[in-house]
């Protein structure tokens, strides 16, 4: 284990690592495996809120944890029309995707949980973007740089597809992957302060 480590990230996503970061919080990081799947008529926050909850709580069952630190899960969504779009399985449905998402509004959750010993806590980030009119050629020139294969909704707002994003209202950070005002609400709550990181480390 990391002896410097404050929290374990069970997730393999550098856009969370970075995010992490950027706050000063030092983290050891372990992805862990979940079913992602829906279930039948579950409402979209409840659905990222449970896959959130359920990789802190994996992370906590399963991750080596002598220091007994707390471990974070986080899960994105995009969400059009009631549909959620997650990350596409191939180019095709990547192109969908933003042909959806084309002059329109969508909204992205993302759901932090963090387990401890004597508690589990999470919050969830709702923000709204609105795309650009996107053309065809444009999309797939997109898609041919690879950015959209990994991601949510198959556009990344720090990258690339910055270009598209006509106005965002809610969390920047939240629709990269982890809205940082939740995550140190959280974090404060167990005893981390990520501004104290800053000045100590």
């Amino acid at each position: 284990m990391n002896e410097s480590a404050q929290i374990i990230l069970a997730s393999a996503s550098p856009r969370r690592s970075e995010l992490l970061a950027q706050i000063g919080v030092r983290v050891m990081v372990q992805a862990v495996d979940v079913d992602e799947t829906q279930k039948h008529n579950e409402p979209v926050m409840a659905y990222v809120q449970r896959l959130a909850m359920e990789k802190a709580q994996r992370g906590f069952d399963t991750i080596k944890n002598e220091k007994k630190l707390p471990v974070l899960g986080s899960d994105t969504v995009v969400e059009i029309d009631g549909l959620i779009l997650g990350k596409p399985k191939n180019r095709q449905q990547a192109k969908n995707m933003l042909q959806q998402l084309s002059a329109q509004k969508h909204t992205v959750h993302t759901s932090v949980a963090i387990v401890t010993e004597e508690k589990g806590l999470i919050d969830t980030s709702s923000s709204e973007v609105l795309f650009k009119t996107l053309e065809d050629q444009e999309i797939d020139l997109y898609l041919a740089t690879g950015e959209a294969d990994d991601k949510a909704g198959s556009y990344a707002i720090q990258g690339i597809a910055a270009q598209f994003i006509k106005n965002i209202n809610g969390s920047f950070s939240g629709v990269m992957g982890l809205p940082l005002y939740e995550t140190a609400q959280l974090l404060k709550q167990c005893g981390i302060w990520p501004l104290q990181c800053q000045v100590t480390k």
